[in-house]
């Protein structure tokens, strides 16, 4: 039988070598499957923290339930409109950098496991940030921390640094139909 009631076992341990992961692709998928990760670490008592590039005060409902559960935080960078990639707004930049300098500041407080930086490729891609940063992130990061970045467009240098990539591909999706997004399943 399997119940919600915590386990006396639980294990308040950090990682002995933490990963770099990388969950891209043009495929549905990359920010739930870093959701699942984290929902995973939580279940092993492990503190996570989550930064949100790109997705500013757009009322995502993960936020929502991740603000009811302990050991988990995250912030959110961004302007609460969509990035045109081909109008980089100054105020769009700001906000990726200061994204950055906070990962910088979580990764090293010594205070997470797991640090997943949401749509951080996109930022890369669309050249908010520059790869040359977040590289120095993932060299400069300590052995302990599991660290996991998203978005599509996945430098092929982020690519060469991470001990696991995923690339998430479209076979169908629903938007061909016409069908558009559902809050609750796909934000």
């Amino acid at each position: 039988m399997i119940d919600n009631q915590a386990s006396s076992e639980s294990s308040s341990k950090s990682f002995d070598q933490g990963l770099v992961e990388i969950f891209t692709g043009d495929g549905k998928g990359k920010t739930s499957a870093a959701l699942g990760v984290a929902l995973r670490a939580l279940g092993h008592d492990l503190r996570v923290h989550i930064i949100f590039f790109l997705k500013g005060g757009y009322p995502y409902s993960e936020r929502q339930i991740l603000a009811q559960l302990p050991n988990i935080s995250f912030s959110s960078f961004g302007q609460d409109y969509f990035v045109d990639p081909n109008n980089i707004k100054p105020e769009a930049k700001e906000q990726a950098r200061k994204g950055l300098d906070k990962a910088r500041k979580v990764i090293h407080s010594g205070n997470y496991d797991v640090v997943i930086l949401d749509e951080i490729n996109v930022a890369v891609g669309w050249k908010l940030l520059e790869v040359s940063k977040v590289l120095e992130l993932i060299k400069n990061k300590p052995k302990n921390v599991e660290l996991i970045l998203t978005g599509r467009y996945a430098d092929p240098r982020l690519i060469d640094a991470a001990d696991l990539v995923t690339e998430m591909v479209t076979v169908k999706h629903p938007y061909e139909r016409g069908i558009k997004a559902r809050g609750g399943i796909d934000y």
